[in-house]
């Protein structure tokens, strides 16, 4: 297996929205998908990019990636968020999302980040036990919480408030 690991340029974005897509049906979310190609292209390799992209290729065919971006976190100091790390169906069980994830670590290492952190669904099993046998702390009691735009729009709406 011939795996090719590097970074994303702007014409691979079709491929990882792909990517993206198959990720939210993954998660039983596949009608959560609103952002576009042209998006991804804009926001990720504008003047000052909103994050960066690992792809993974076989026999130039992008297989895999891991999107993640810069945090910054009161208690740490300098952080990263990995926001996805997917590889296709047909090629999981191959070292590619180990392979993935290992690259976005070292690139965290070598930058001086304090932490890396993501998101696991609590039913997803497999990443779970990878991630644990990383040496990485899968948290019980913490909980996601989010506001969509919808959300955004109704709360400062119904608030009243004046932003300036």
């Amino acid at each position: 297996m011939e795996l090719k690991l590097r970074n994303a340029l702007k014409t691979d974005m079709h491929s990882v929205l792909e990517l993206i897509k198959e990720l939210a049906a993954f998660e039983n979310e596949p009608e959560a998908v609103t952002i576009s190609e042209k998006i991804l292209m804009e926001d990720g390799f504008g003047e000052n990019p909103s994050f960066k992209v690992y792809v993974a290729e076989l026999k130039n065919e992008i297989v895999g990636m891991a999107l993640f971006y810069n945090r910054y976190s009161t208690w740490k100091g300098k952080s990263l968020h990995l926001e996805d790390l997917i590889v296709k169906n047909n090629h999981r069980g191959k070292g590619i999302g180990s392979a993935l994830y290992t690259k976005v670590l070292r690139y965290a290492h070598d930058n001086h980040f304090k932490r890396v952190a993501w998101e696991v669904l609590d039913w997803n099993k497999v990443a779970i036990d990878f991630y644990k046998s990383t040496g990485a702390k899968v948290f019980d009691v913490w909980r996601v919480a989010q506001m969509d735009e919808e959300g955004l729009s109704n709360y400062i709406g119904n608030k009243g408030l004046i932003i300036n």
